[in-house]
């Protein structure tokens, strides 16, 4: 029997951390350079780390930002087997090892669908290299974020070893009952550290050190309210909780709670509570509370099985009788419906709001589902995080799973279908790229904006003609607090709240919305002002509420209010409804300037009547740039005619100076008018005049540049200057009808 011993003394103390998202499932332990100094390691070593069990690791130096702390960061792999939790006490110190000739092992998830030899040969491939000693938990993680858990149960030789390409692996056949999914730990969480951090403060901290708050002579909390929108990890985080406590859990999903019989209801969740007091301390977690804690005022005569289920879930949480160690866990992503008298202290002690993922908590969750993916050189998941804005982490996932089948589709034709399953060997030429990922983004819409979503069209700053000026404003004020927040912060000074773009019909207002949305690549709301107004009292004022509530859920965002004089006219001006324009007026400038910061939103609004708009809008702080678009002069015409006849194929006759100076008092919208019509009169005479060269259905075989149709004769498509000279006569002449 070949004993394990250490190479010195030396041990240390550290206290346990969350490892990195990356590291889960390879049995790495991270130290400070420092401590593995003390402790005589190189990269690669093999530590045993002891609490109250002991399992080996292998040693990998953590990131300076956490250095110099006395800490070890584990996964929650290696923290079940030394069964130690988060902030708990280690020792570690070095060991010797021996390579592993054979080993047994016994799935234990329910995911695992071991086929023959083959596949174990695959198994044994992913855990090569990684350290283990009986009784241990390992991780193979197969495709995607999809893994298999083993039980290490016997080694040869005994104690630690070290898995190798030559290791022979004997599979176990799994005991029928034994099946249990993936345990979810911290480390699968990700974009929620503060949240995570607030809900051990509740959850585990009155579970494991009760004398704390008998010392401090109160009661430790008893509920945490999770709320937030759909996708964002709320019963993740109880599930990872569940996990990560040695608490007793249990989960009500609240239809199930409903009886047809009278009082069955109310029977079934005393039972649920009196089974949690009975192996305390214990955690019941209600997921969908408002399915049975609606508010009771809104509930008409005939809910009286909803009024006493209510009724009944107060009287357990905050009743006569004490509920001693038992933690109640809540969450909703409807909070407002709740009852308010469950949201009070005493029963849920705590709310927490479980928001959209910023970018940082994007790239986290994107190299959580990402982790086993077998990612193409060219995928920048920090690229990936900067534009997926309002994406929540179940939007993400499902980017990830996308993208996979994306590159799925591409050997779909090499597969046999005859064949009884794919050998894995075929699966690992498998690569996910990054037009994988930006195809798949074609199909995931965000959730936080869906209803509001836009595609933000393809407009670049160089497809704007002259306004040199506002585009580097808009710039300065859009993209700059975006790319440069530092530097804001640094100054200690706030970028602009809204800019206000009017002028002339044509002159380019909505076009430059586009073009800031484009280039800043944040998220893009366009809102239609007469889209909001209702004939129902209160609607309108409610419509400008989500909006508002949306952009600030999805931020980074733009809100772009075109036609915004439908919404906000001038107050006290004579209109049948100047009750309901008021009150969406007053709605308005609380959300742009209220109480309530307006944080990570930029406002443009778009109009060619500033006269109709109410001038408390316009006042610093609310809109405080306000650009007038002019009509374009002669050189920007020219600019302009340049951009609309790029491509084209013009004869060479055609001075685009000498159009811009006829075009004089035309709006940009005109001259893209002139250069589309000049084209489709140049197709007319050209179909025209070689009716021979035409095809079937009575257009040429060959038109534009490159193409032969068949025969050796070039095209002959040109537009000329006649074309562009009758364009602007049309457009001058529909201009004096207007007039």
């Amino acid at each position: 029997m070949i004993m394990k011993t250490r190479r010195n003394n030396t041990t240390l103390t550290l206290k346990v951390k969350e490892a990195l998202p990356k590291d889960v499932g390879r049995a790495i332990a991270r130290l400070d350079p420092q401590d593995m100094k003390v402790l005589g390691l190189d990269v690669g070593d093999i530590v045993e780390i002891e609490g109250k069990r002991k399992t080996p690791a292998k040693i990998m130096p953590c990131y300076a930002e956490i250095r110099g702390k006395e800490i070890i960061q584990i996964d929650g792999i290696t923290r079940e087997n030394s069964e130690i939790g988060l902030d708990e006490k280690v020792k570690v110190y070095k060991i010797d090892y021996k390579p592993a000739s054979k080993i047994t092992l016994s799935p234990l998830t329910v995911s695992t669908a071991l086929r023959g030899d083959k596949d174990t040969r695959y198994i044994s491939s992913l855990i090569t290299g990684v350290p283990i000693t009986s009784g241990d938990r390992i991780r193979a993680t197969l495709f995607g974020a999809r893994s298999c858990d083993f039980k290490v149960l016997d080694t040869i030789p005994d104690g630690v070893v070290l898995i190798e390409p030559a290791t022979l692996i004997r599979m176990k056949t799994k005991e029928p009952g034994k099946e249990r999914t993936a345990k979810v730990s911290y480390e699968d969480i990700g974009g929620l550290g503060a949240q995570i951090q607030r809900i051990r403060e509740m959850v585990e901290l009155p579970l494991k050190y009760p004398e704390v708050f008998e010392r401090l002579g109160i009661d430790a909390p008893k509920g945490v309210f999770l709320h937030g929108p759909p996708g964002c990890g709320k019963t993740l985080i109880a599930r990872a909780v569940a996990n990560e406590t040695d608490a007793y859990f249990t989960s009500i999903s609240g239809p199930e709670i409903m009886g047809k019989f009278y009082g069955e209801s109310e029977e079934r969740l005393r039972k649920v509570f009196e089974d949690a007091k009975k192996h305390t301390p214990a955690i019941v977690f209600i997921d969908e509370i408002e399915s049975i804690a609606p508010k009771r005022e809104d509930m008409g005569a005939e809910k009286q099985v909803e009024r006493r289920v209510v009724a009944q879930l107060l009287a357990l949480m905050d009743g006569l009788e004490s509920r001693g160690q038992v933690i109640v866990m809540a969450a909703t992503n409807v909070p407002n419906i709740v009852d308010p008298a469950l949201r009070r202290p005493g029963r849920f002690d705590r709310e927490i709001s479980i928001s959209i993922p910023d970018k940082n908590g994007r790239l986290e969750i994107i190299q959580i589902h990402t982790r086993g993916m077998p990612l193409g050189e060219d995928v920048s998941l920090e690229k990936l995080a900067e534009i997926t804005h309002g994406f929540v982490g179940a939007d993400l996932e499902a980017l990830a799973r996308e993208a996979a089948m994306s590159a799925l589709r591409k050997i779909l034709p090499k597969i046999d279908f005859e064949m009884a399953d794919i050998p894995y060997e075929t699966l690992t030429a498998l690569e996910v790229t990054m037009d994988n990922f930006l195809e798949a983004m074609r199909e995931v819409e965000p959730s936080a904006i869906r209803e509001f979503f836009v595609e933000v069209p393809d407009v670049k700053w160089e497809d704007i003609g002259g306004l040199e000026n506002i585009k580097e404003e808009l710039k300065e004020a859009v993209e700059w607090p975006l790319k440069y927040s530092d530097i804001f912060k640094r100054a200690n000074t706030n970028p602009p709240k809204g800019i206000f773009l009017y002028g002339a019909p044509g002159t380019g207002k909505t076009l430059l919305a586009k073009a800031v949305a484009n280039e800043s690549g944040v998220n893009f709301i366009s809102v239609k002002g007469p889209a909001l107004i209702s004939k129902y009292v209160g609607e309108s004022e409610k419509g400008i509420r989500e909006v508002f509530k949306k952009a600030k859920q999805a931020s980074p965002t733009i809100l772009f209010f075109d036609e915004i004089d439908a919404i906000v006219p001038k107050r006290g001006s004579a209109s049948t409804d100047a009750h309901v324009t008021e009150r969406v007026i007053s709605q308005f400038l609380t959300e742009m300037d209220g109480i309530e910061e307006l944080k990570g939103v930029m406002v443009l609004a778009a109009t060619n009547r500033l006269d109709l708009i109410d001038p408390a809008i316009l006042r610093s702080g609310r809109f405080d740039l306000l650009f007038e678009l002019p009509k374009p002069n002669e050189k920007t015409r020219k600019e302009i005619f340049k951009i609309h006849t790029k491509d084209k194929p013009l004869a060479k006759e055609v001075d685009l100076g000498e159009l811009a100076k006829k075009g004089e008092g035309l709006a940009g919208s005109d001259i893209e008018f002139i250069c589309r019509k000049a084209s489709m009169l140049a197709i007319r005479e050209f179909i025209n005049k070689k009716p021979e060269t035409s095809a079937k259905d009575g257009f040429p075989p060959a038109v534009g540049h490159g193409a032969s149709g068949g025969s050796n004769q070039k095209p002959d498509l040109k537009i000329s200057g006649k074309h562009f000279e009758e364009a602007i006569r049309i457009v001058k002449g529909q201009q004096n009808r207007r007039d």
